[in-house]
């Protein structure tokens, strides 16, 4: 079995492959602390719970946005697990090739995505990820990374809005009933989610027209993407595992290396 283990700013996410097909994913919070043991023996207790002998994990892969816990995850994983995992870096074969200007500025997170992209839907193709940041990365016909864009994610802009104001309160983001909110919950929310219905309507749209790819397939991903993409038609599909299936894609293409 292969785990693929995708480290985000805010989540670790671990999906687990057996062959193509994908029988589990899991969450770790990113931001707390842990040695190489912590690590490892979570990984293996999530692993466990879910019925998956440790034992049967033969393969792993890392895309991580988070380089400080890196050393401590690599370590965890190669003790508990006695593998040495695939980190996705600059030298890791993918099939996409970036002609942006400075190629290494790119994440690997956003590669990962484009591979998944490109290789599940074709091109050209838009992945638009609803992460801690929302990201749009075009991917031209023949495989070629050609632009990015970033953007606030919808959760870091709602915790600005709460932490930042002393009278808004934290509150869940999801579609109120209707836009014209009567109170200030239903007000940040519909801020919020339309705000960010309208901000990918718009960049989707004008990245069509500059690129002059009206027959662009437009992919969403990212734990809030799902709520964006059923409000509008500018998004052609939603696929929650897109990134882990990257990951899957991208071993495949290193195993014999």
């Amino acid at each position: 079995m292969l785990l693929t283990i995708d480290v985000g700013n805010t989540n670790i996410t671990l999906g687990v492959f057996d062959n193509d097909k994908l029988t589990g994913t899991f969450r770790m919070t990113t931001k707390q602390p842990r040695t190489s043991d912590e690590y490892g023996f979570s990984i293996c207790d999530i692993l466990q719970h879910r019925d998956i002998h440790v034992r049967d994990v033969d393969a792993v892969i890392v895309a991580s946005v988070v380089p400080d816990i890196m050393h401590s995850l690599i370590n965890g994983i190669i003790k508990y697990l006695s593998v040495s995992p695939l980190v996705v870096s600059s030298g890791t074969k993918t099939g996409i090739r970036i002609v942006t200007e400075n190629p290494k500025e790119i994440g690997p997170d956003r590669i990962v995505d484009a591979v998944a992209g490109y290789e599940l839907y074709g091109g050209p193709v838009l992945v638009v990820d609803f992460g801690t940041a929302t990201t749009y990365d075009l991917i031209g016909p023949g495989g070629t990374f050609e632009a990015g864009i970033t953007a606030p994610g919808i959760e870091t802009a709602a915790r600005s809005l709460w932490g930042g104001a002393a009278m808004l309160p934290a509150i869940e983001i999801k579609k109120p009933k209707s836009i014209l909110a009567k109170e200030t919950i239903s007000s940040m929310q519909a801020g919020l989610v339309y705000g960010a219905i309208g901000q990918t309507e718009y960049i989707v749209n004008k990245i069509k027209e500059e690129s002059g790819y009206e027959n662009l397939t437009v992919v969403a991903t990212g734990g809030l993407g799902k709520i964006i993409a059923r409000e509008t038609e500018s998004i052609d599909i939603y696929k929650s595992d897109l990134t882990l299936n990257g990951l899957r894609l991208i071993y495949n293409k290193n195993k014999k290396r």
